[in-house]
Protein backbone atom coordinates (compact mmCIF):
# COMPACT_ATOMS: atom_id res chain seq x y z
CA UNK A 1 0.00 0.00 0.00
CA UNK A 2 0.99 3.21 -1.04
CA UNK A 3 0.85 6.58 0.47
CA UNK A 4 2.22 8.51 -2.69
CA UNK A 5 -0.13 11.25 -4.60
CA UNK A 6 -1.28 10.97 -7.96
CA UNK A 7 -0.20 13.57 -9.87
CA UNK A 8 -1.32 13.67 -13.57
CA UNK A 9 0.58 16.39 -16.08
CA UNK A 10 -1.15 17.61 -18.87
CA UNK A 11 0.43 17.76 -22.24
CA UNK A 12 -1.16 18.49 -25.72
CA UNK A 13 -4.02 21.19 -26.11
CA UNK A 14 -5.97 22.99 -29.26
CA UNK A 15 -2.96 24.88 -30.22
CA UNK A 16 -0.33 25.28 -33.08
CA UNK A 17 1.86 24.42 -29.76
CA UNK A 18 0.73 20.73 -29.52
CA UNK A 19 3.71 18.84 -30.06
CA UNK A 20 5.55 21.36 -27.80
CA UNK A 21 3.67 20.78 -25.01
CA UNK A 22 4.07 17.30 -25.29
CA UNK A 23 8.02 18.18 -24.96
CA UNK A 24 7.50 20.03 -22.01
CA UNK A 25 5.29 17.71 -20.51
CA UNK A 26 7.75 14.76 -20.65
CA UNK A 27 10.28 17.58 -19.31
CA UNK A 28 7.94 17.91 -16.35
CA UNK A 29 7.20 14.44 -15.77
CA UNK A 30 10.20 13.09 -15.89
CA UNK A 31 11.86 15.58 -13.58
CA UNK A 32 9.06 15.42 -10.54
CA UNK A 33 10.41 13.26 -7.77
CA UNK A 34 8.99 9.16 -8.50
CA UNK A 35 9.87 8.96 -4.64
CA UNK A 36 6.83 10.99 -3.24
CA UNK A 37 4.81 11.00 -6.01
CA UNK A 38 2.75 8.59 -8.86
CA UNK A 39 3.23 10.68 -11.64
CA UNK A 40 0.71 9.98 -14.78
CA UNK A 41 0.41 12.11 -18.33
CA UNK A 42 -2.72 12.93 -19.57
CA UNK A 43 -3.13 13.75 -23.13
CA UNK A 44 -6.13 16.09 -23.99
CA UNK A 45 -7.12 17.18 -27.29
CA UNK A 46 -10.71 18.48 -27.94
CA UNK A 47 -13.00 16.16 -26.00
CA UNK A 48 -10.45 13.34 -25.88
CA UNK A 49 -8.79 13.33 -22.63
CA UNK A 50 -6.25 9.74 -22.11
CA UNK A 51 -3.76 8.62 -20.17
CA UNK A 52 -0.41 8.19 -22.29
CA UNK A 53 1.67 6.07 -19.96
CA UNK A 54 2.95 3.50 -21.38
CA UNK A 55 1.46 0.90 -18.66
CA UNK A 56 -2.26 2.95 -18.80
CA UNK A 57 -1.97 4.42 -22.30
CA UNK A 58 -5.22 4.94 -23.55
CA UNK A 59 -6.92 4.77 -20.98
CA UNK A 60 -10.06 7.86 -20.46
CA UNK A 61 -10.43 10.24 -18.02
CA UNK A 62 -13.88 10.89 -16.41
CA UNK A 63 -14.33 14.43 -16.69
CA UNK A 64 -16.91 14.34 -14.10
CA UNK A 65 -14.50 14.15 -11.61
CA UNK A 66 -10.81 13.85 -13.11
CA UNK A 67 -10.72 10.20 -12.70
CA UNK A 68 -9.44 7.01 -14.45
CA UNK A 69 -10.72 3.07 -14.10
CA UNK A 70 -7.76 0.56 -14.69
CA UNK A 71 -8.57 -3.01 -14.32
CA UNK A 72 -12.00 -2.12 -12.13
CA UNK A 73 -10.28 -0.13 -10.04
CA UNK A 74 -10.97 3.42 -10.36
CA UNK A 75 -8.26 6.19 -9.43
CA UNK A 76 -8.18 9.90 -8.74
CA UNK A 77 -5.63 12.45 -8.72
CA UNK A 78 -4.62 14.42 -5.93
CA UNK A 79 -2.84 17.51 -8.16
CA UNK A 80 -2.66 18.78 -11.56
CA UNK A 81 0.30 20.19 -13.08
CA UNK A 82 -0.81 21.50 -16.62
CA UNK A 83 2.27 21.85 -19.76
CA UNK A 84 -0.41 23.03 -22.43
CA UNK A 85 0.80 26.21 -24.33
CA UNK A 86 -2.44 27.99 -25.56
CA UNK A 87 -5.68 26.94 -25.08
CA UNK A 88 -7.21 25.31 -23.11
CA UNK A 89 -5.24 25.78 -20.15
CA UNK A 90 -2.92 29.25 -20.79
CA UNK A 91 -6.34 30.71 -21.45
CA UNK A 92 -7.85 28.81 -18.13
CA UNK A 93 -10.25 27.40 -19.39
CA UNK A 94 -8.79 24.11 -17.55
CA UNK A 95 -8.03 26.42 -14.07
CA UNK A 96 -12.04 26.77 -13.77
CA UNK A 97 -12.98 23.36 -14.61
CA UNK A 98 -9.86 22.16 -11.47
CA UNK A 99 -11.67 24.99 -9.50
CA UNK A 100 -15.33 23.36 -10.03
CA UNK A 101 -14.53 19.94 -9.22
CA UNK A 102 -11.63 20.98 -6.08
CA UNK A 103 -8.78 20.14 -7.97
CA UNK A 104 -5.45 21.84 -6.97
CA UNK A 105 -3.07 22.99 -9.28
CA UNK A 106 0.02 24.25 -10.11
CA UNK A 107 -0.10 27.86 -12.17
CA UNK A 108 -1.59 31.36 -12.27
CA UNK A 109 -5.89 30.50 -12.02
CA UNK A 110 -8.28 31.90 -14.60
CA UNK A 111 -8.47 35.65 -14.17
CA UNK A 112 -4.05 35.53 -14.49
CA UNK A 113 -5.05 32.87 -17.34
CA UNK A 114 -7.26 34.78 -19.37
CA UNK A 115 -5.95 38.10 -18.69
CA UNK A 116 -2.22 37.45 -20.16
CA UNK A 117 -3.62 35.23 -22.50
CA UNK A 118 -5.27 38.18 -24.53
CA UNK A 119 -2.03 40.61 -25.32
CA UNK A 120 -4.57 43.34 -25.54
CA UNK A 121 -6.43 43.09 -22.58
CA UNK A 122 -3.35 42.75 -20.16
CA UNK A 123 -1.76 45.80 -21.96
CA UNK A 124 -5.26 47.60 -21.57
CA UNK A 125 -4.92 46.77 -18.05
CA UNK A 126 -1.47 47.31 -17.40
CA UNK A 127 -1.79 50.43 -18.69
CA UNK A 128 -3.00 51.61 -15.51
CA UNK A 129 0.39 51.21 -13.66
CA UNK A 130 3.11 53.47 -13.72
CA UNK A 131 5.78 50.69 -13.13
CA UNK A 132 6.04 49.45 -16.91
CA UNK A 133 6.05 50.78 -20.24
CA UNK A 134 3.33 49.81 -22.31
CA UNK A 135 3.59 50.14 -26.34
CA UNK A 136 0.92 51.76 -28.30
CA UNK A 137 -1.53 48.96 -29.86
CA UNK A 138 -4.86 47.93 -31.65
CA UNK A 139 -7.45 45.42 -31.61
CA UNK A 140 -9.16 43.96 -34.99
CA UNK A 141 -12.01 41.05 -34.47
CA UNK A 142 -12.12 38.86 -37.50
CA UNK A 143 -14.99 39.81 -39.72
CA UNK A 144 -14.88 43.49 -38.97
CA UNK A 145 -13.22 46.20 -41.30
CA UNK A 146 -10.26 48.04 -40.76
CA UNK A 147 -8.74 51.24 -42.09
CA UNK A 148 -4.74 50.63 -42.90
CA UNK A 149 -4.26 54.00 -42.94
CA UNK A 150 -5.69 55.12 -39.86
CA UNK A 151 -3.10 51.99 -38.05
CA UNK A 152 -0.11 53.20 -39.39
CA UNK A 153 -0.62 56.23 -38.71
CA UNK A 154 -1.22 55.79 -35.33
CA UNK A 155 1.24 53.00 -34.77
CA UNK A 156 3.60 53.87 -37.37
CA UNK A 157 5.86 51.44 -39.38
CA UNK A 158 7.59 49.37 -38.76
CA UNK A 159 4.81 47.61 -36.58
CA UNK A 160 4.13 44.08 -35.50
CA UNK A 161 0.84 42.13 -36.27
CA UNK A 162 0.21 38.93 -33.96
CA UNK A 163 -2.73 36.86 -33.06
CA UNK A 164 -3.75 38.45 -29.63
CA UNK A 165 -4.26 35.01 -28.44
CA UNK A 166 -1.24 32.59 -28.58
CA UNK A 167 2.31 31.92 -28.22
CA UNK A 168 5.53 30.69 -29.61
CA UNK A 169 5.42 33.46 -32.19
CA UNK A 170 3.12 31.45 -34.15
CA UNK A 171 1.24 33.82 -36.93
CA UNK A 172 3.71 37.11 -36.28
CA UNK A 173 4.78 39.14 -38.67
CA UNK A 174 6.70 42.41 -39.05
CA UNK A 175 5.02 44.74 -41.14
CA UNK A 176 7.88 47.07 -42.77
CA UNK A 177 5.68 48.70 -45.85
CA UNK A 178 1.97 49.49 -46.41
CA UNK A 179 1.21 47.02 -48.77
CA UNK A 180 2.23 44.01 -46.17
CA UNK A 181 -0.36 44.84 -43.78
CA UNK A 182 -3.34 43.20 -45.26
CA UNK A 183 -1.42 39.62 -45.76
CA UNK A 184 0.03 39.85 -42.46
CA UNK A 185 -3.36 40.47 -40.74
CA UNK A 186 -4.58 37.23 -42.53
CA UNK A 187 -1.85 34.83 -41.19
CA UNK A 188 -2.42 36.24 -37.88
CA UNK A 189 -6.03 35.49 -37.94
CA UNK A 190 -5.31 32.09 -39.00
CA UNK A 191 -3.98 31.84 -35.54
CA UNK A 192 -6.80 33.35 -33.30
CA UNK A 193 -9.84 35.45 -33.62
CA UNK A 194 -8.51 38.63 -32.49
CA UNK A 195 -5.24 39.81 -33.82
CA UNK A 196 -3.23 42.58 -32.36
CA UNK A 197 -0.82 45.54 -34.04
CA UNK A 198 1.45 46.66 -31.93
CA UNK A 199 3.71 50.19 -32.50
CA UNK A 200 7.47 48.32 -32.63
CA UNK A 201 10.07 49.49 -30.05
CA UNK A 202 13.53 48.91 -31.35
CA UNK A 203 15.80 47.33 -28.40
CA UNK A 204 17.17 44.62 -27.19
CA UNK A 205 14.73 41.31 -25.97
CA UNK A 206 15.01 40.30 -22.88
CA UNK A 207 13.11 37.88 -20.36
CA UNK A 208 13.03 37.13 -16.84
CA UNK A 209 11.36 34.14 -14.90
CA UNK A 210 10.41 34.07 -11.71
CA UNK A 211 8.00 32.04 -9.17
CA UNK A 212 6.52 32.79 -5.96
CA UNK A 213 5.54 30.34 -2.99
CA UNK A 214 3.56 31.58 0.12
CA UNK A 215 7.33 32.05 1.78
CA UNK A 216 9.84 33.19 -0.83
CA UNK A 217 10.37 34.32 -4.30
CA UNK A 218 12.42 33.12 -6.77
CA UNK A 219 14.00 35.93 -9.48
CA UNK A 220 15.96 33.63 -12.48
CA UNK A 221 18.99 35.52 -13.72
CA UNK A 222 17.94 37.07 -17.46
CA UNK A 223 18.16 35.89 -20.82
CA UNK A 224 19.21 38.41 -23.70
CA UNK A 225 17.58 36.98 -26.73
CA UNK A 226 19.71 37.42 -30.26
CA UNK A 227 17.96 36.46 -33.24
CA UNK A 228 19.60 35.78 -36.45
CA UNK A 229 16.17 36.46 -38.22
CA UNK A 230 14.11 39.42 -38.58
CA UNK A 231 12.56 39.13 -35.05
CA UNK A 232 12.37 36.09 -32.31
CA UNK A 233 10.29 33.85 -34.19
CA UNK A 234 9.07 30.23 -33.62
CA UNK A 235 12.05 28.67 -35.93
CA UNK A 236 14.57 31.33 -33.81
CA UNK A 237 12.68 30.34 -30.44
CA UNK A 238 13.31 26.14 -31.12
CA UNK A 239 16.28 26.04 -33.36
CA UNK A 240 19.59 27.21 -31.76
CA UNK A 241 21.01 27.74 -35.35
CA UNK A 242 18.59 30.96 -35.39
CA UNK A 243 19.03 32.73 -32.38
CA UNK A 244 21.69 33.40 -29.59
CA UNK A 245 20.35 32.81 -26.23
CA UNK A 246 22.98 34.38 -23.80
CA UNK A 247 22.34 33.90 -20.03
CA UNK A 248 22.76 36.03 -17.75
CA UNK A 249 22.06 39.35 -19.92
CA UNK A 250 24.90 41.63 -20.54
CA UNK A 251 23.41 44.46 -19.17
CA UNK A 252 24.47 46.15 -16.04
CA UNK A 253 23.58 44.55 -12.32
CA UNK A 254 21.09 47.56 -11.87
CA UNK A 255 19.18 46.92 -15.01
CA UNK A 256 19.40 43.64 -14.47
CA UNK A 257 17.72 44.19 -11.11
CA UNK A 258 15.37 46.46 -12.08
CA UNK A 259 14.13 44.26 -14.73
CA UNK A 260 13.89 41.53 -11.92
CA UNK A 261 11.91 44.43 -9.56
CA UNK A 262 9.70 44.78 -12.76
CA UNK A 263 8.94 41.39 -13.60
CA UNK A 264 7.84 41.07 -9.59
CA UNK A 265 5.46 43.61 -9.51
CA UNK A 266 3.90 42.55 -12.53
CA UNK A 267 3.60 39.02 -11.31
CA UNK A 268 1.71 40.25 -8.24
CA UNK A 269 -0.61 42.74 -10.30
CA UNK A 270 -1.54 40.01 -12.99
CA UNK A 271 -2.33 37.56 -9.57
CA UNK A 272 0.32 34.92 -11.24
CA UNK A 273 0.99 31.70 -9.78
CA UNK A 274 3.67 29.61 -10.66
CA UNK A 275 6.39 29.53 -13.11
CA UNK A 276 5.51 32.43 -15.69
CA UNK A 277 8.48 34.23 -18.13
CA UNK A 278 7.83 37.85 -18.79
CA UNK A 279 9.13 39.00 -21.69
CA UNK A 280 10.73 42.63 -22.50
CA UNK A 281 12.79 44.89 -24.99
CA UNK A 282 15.53 47.02 -23.36
CA UNK A 283 15.08 50.60 -24.85
CA UNK A 284 17.29 53.63 -23.72
CA UNK A 285 17.58 51.97 -20.04
CA UNK A 286 14.04 51.65 -20.27
CA UNK A 287 11.77 48.30 -19.99
CA UNK A 288 8.94 47.65 -22.11
CA UNK A 289 6.50 44.94 -21.99
CA UNK A 290 5.60 42.40 -24.17
CA UNK A 291 4.09 39.99 -22.81
CA UNK A 292 3.47 37.28 -19.96
CA UNK A 293 3.65 33.37 -20.12
CA UNK A 294 2.23 31.56 -17.48
CA UNK A 295 2.99 28.46 -18.43
CA UNK A 296 6.11 28.99 -20.32
CA UNK A 297 7.93 26.00 -22.61
CA UNK A 298 9.66 23.30 -20.34
CA UNK A 299 11.45 21.84 -23.22
CA UNK A 300 15.10 21.56 -23.93
CA UNK A 301 15.34 23.83 -25.89
CA UNK A 302 13.28 26.24 -23.73
CA UNK A 303 14.43 29.27 -22.07
CA UNK A 304 13.01 28.62 -18.33
CA UNK A 305 14.86 25.76 -17.54
CA UNK A 306 18.14 27.50 -18.55
CA UNK A 307 17.85 30.08 -16.01
CA UNK A 308 16.38 27.26 -13.48
CA UNK A 309 19.87 25.72 -14.24
CA UNK A 310 22.25 29.34 -14.45
CA UNK A 311 20.37 29.85 -11.22
CA UNK A 312 22.31 26.79 -9.65
CA UNK A 313 18.81 24.85 -9.37
CA UNK A 314 17.48 21.53 -10.59
CA UNK A 315 13.96 21.32 -12.71
CA UNK A 316 13.07 18.69 -9.79
CA UNK A 317 13.97 21.21 -7.08
CA UNK A 318 11.40 23.80 -8.49
CA UNK A 319 8.46 21.22 -8.77
CA UNK A 320 8.88 20.28 -5.36
CA UNK A 321 9.24 24.12 -3.99
CA UNK A 322 5.85 24.57 -5.97
CA UNK A 323 3.95 21.62 -5.27
CA UNK A 324 4.70 22.10 -1.88
CA UNK A 325 3.51 25.17 -1.84
CA UNK A 326 0.05 24.65 -3.26
CA UNK A 327 -0.27 21.40 -1.36
CA UNK A 328 0.61 23.24 1.85
CA UNK A 329 3.95 21.30 3.34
Amino acid sequence: MTNKKNIAVLAGGNSSEYFISLKSAETIANEIDKERYNVYTVQIKGDEWTLINNLNCGLIIHKNDFSFTDRGQKEKFDFVISAIHGTPSEDGLLQGYFDLIGMPYVGSGVLASSLTFSKFYCNTFLNNFDFVNISKSALLRKGTEYNANEIIKELGLPCFVKPNAGGSSFGITKVKKKEDLDAAIKIAFKESDEVIIEEYIEGDEIQCGIFKTKYSEYKLPLVEIVPKNEFFDYQAKYDPNFSEEIIPARISDELTEKCQNITSELYDALNCKGIVRMDFILKNGEFWFLEANTIPGMTNESLVPQMIKKAGMTIKEVMNLLIDDVLGK
